[in-house]
């Protein structure tokens, strides 16, 4: 299947076809101009995000849930990579969904860390805890999107199918939304720092692609998608902090709900995501929270969540 990626990105982000370029993607999608002379109608952020939320996760590796430094991640055992395991819990997944669904945590994540018939169990466990409550992640394809939204799925969350070889393959994304709907998509962007700039990372964060985070690339993909999902890889798992510039980014240019994780590890951390963010960027913690062998309080964190829907309930 042929991708398109290399002739939608150049100089640092999305960019036009030359004017004398025919292309077949351009001819597919009835593109007489430029893409992105195009006025669309840009979706108002206000409206999307009526407050800035903790979206919870349950991730897991070879049936367990597992708190991983997502950068050491790897298919192969003799590339050097040796795997930084956080945490590992004696509750299952579907222990970790009971809770959120007792807490009144909706938008969570459930990420299998390898396509093994125990991580698929587990995930599946965790989904029906708490039908339509969490979206899930982890060898999602045009062939297996659907059985997870039947099995409760809110959504599922790609990234190595649609960005294909390091390049955007745009029949697989609209394929995606053909079979489970924009609607009930999520688009993983997680990203890590190249010549000063975010290119996306595929393939456990190993890969880089051509495709690079910015303004540009927000709002094409905003178009395939109910939000986005963006690790900060140069952070995540490590407890270092979180990656300001790339929150910013997100709530700069993001035209759909976006949710940020990496690095939080106190709770000042959950409120430089809601300034950096502009009160536009939804908030993950992982390895930081006592629930996961952290010190964060995790009580503490979903006390604030419940006080920012508070605070948006009396604005309004």
């Amino acid at each position: 299947m042929r991708t398109w990626s290399s002739q939608l990105y150049s100089n640092g982000g999305i960019s036009c076809f030359h004017k004398n370029q025919t292309s077949p993607l351009t001819k597919h999608l009835k593109f007489s101009r430029p893409l992105f002379s195009l006025k669309t109608k840009r979706p108002s952020r206000v409206q999307l995000i009526s407050a800035v939320q903790f979206r919870p996760c349950i991730d897991i590796h070879k049936g367990k849930v597992k708190q991983i430094v997502g950068s050491t991640l790897s298919d192969l055992k003799e590339d050097g990579y040796v795997l930084v395991t956080n945490f590992e819990s004696d509750k299952s997944a579907e222990e970790y969904a009971k809770m959120y669904k007792e807490d009144g945590l909706t938008g969570g994540h459930v990420i299998m860390l390898g396509a093994d018939p125990l991580s698929q169990a587990a995930a599946l466990g965790a989904l029906h805890a708490y039908p339509g409550g969490l979206q899930v992640g982890g060898g999602i394809s045009s062939e297996n999107c659907l059985s997870y939204i039947e099995e409760g799925a809110s959504h599922v969350i790609v990234t190595s199918y649609v960005f294909n070889n390091g390049k955007l393959d745009l029949e697989r994304l609209k394929d995606l939304v053909k079979i489970v709907g924009k609607q009930r998509l999520i688009l993983d962007l997680s990203c890590r720092k190249k010549d000063g700039r975010y290119a996306i990372v595929t393939d456990r964060w190993q890969k880089f692609s051509d495709v690079l985070l910015d303004e540009k690339s927000l709002e094409f993909l905003g178009g395939f998608a109910d939000e986005f999902l963006v690790h900060g890889v140069d952070v995540e798992g490590k407890k270092l902090g979180i990656d300001e510039e790339l929150v910013a980014l997100l709530g700069n240019y993001s035209p759909i709900p976006v949710t940020y994780a990496g690095g939080v590890t106190v709770m000042e951390d959950v409120e430089r995501i809601k300034e950096a963010g502009q009160g536009r960027v939804d908030v993950t913690v992982g390895s930081a929270l006592d629930i996961f062998g952290g010190n964060l309080p995790y009580k503490d964190v979903v006390a604030w969540h419940h006080q920012q829907q508070e605070l948006s309930s009396a604005l309004h």
